[in-house]
């Protein structure tokens, strides 16, 4: 497994715990339409939470939560409505990211709730 690929996992087991932590029920992790992916959806309280995590191993050029650009909320957000309809799921959803900074002695964990909203 490639490097970046192997840090990718181990920000999302670091998203997990975090999540679980606070109070937060996962229901899926890497759940997949089509081509489009969520890192995590998660319940809390009354909330459905769609969960994008972003890990880098520096900071050096950019925050890694600037990465979900307009064009991965859009997958997102798709995914998101599909995970609903096909749950048949009646709650509220918001979308955060977890944004994880990887240091040779540290890490760093930004949790952003309500990232983005989704747009009509």
């Amino acid at each position: 497994m490639a490097e970046h690929n192997e840090l990718g996992k181990k920000g999302e087991e670091i998203a997990l715990q975090h999540l679980k932590k606070n109070q937060y029920t996962i229901l899926e992790t890497n759940w997949r339409f089509g081509k489009d992916e969520v890192d995590i959806v998660a319940k809390q309280d009354e909330m459905l939470v769609i969960v994008e995590v972003k890990t880098r191993s520096s900071n050096f050029l950019v925050e890694p939560e600037f990465a979900v650009t307009k064009k991965k909320q859009r997958f997102m957000i798709r995914a998101a409505n599909a995970y609903i309809e096909e749950k048949d799921v009646n709650l509220e959803c918001r979308f955060d990211i977890i944004s994880i900074i990887v240091y040779s002695n540290n890490t760093v964990l930004e949790h952003i709730e309500d990232a983005f909203y989704p747009t009509l």
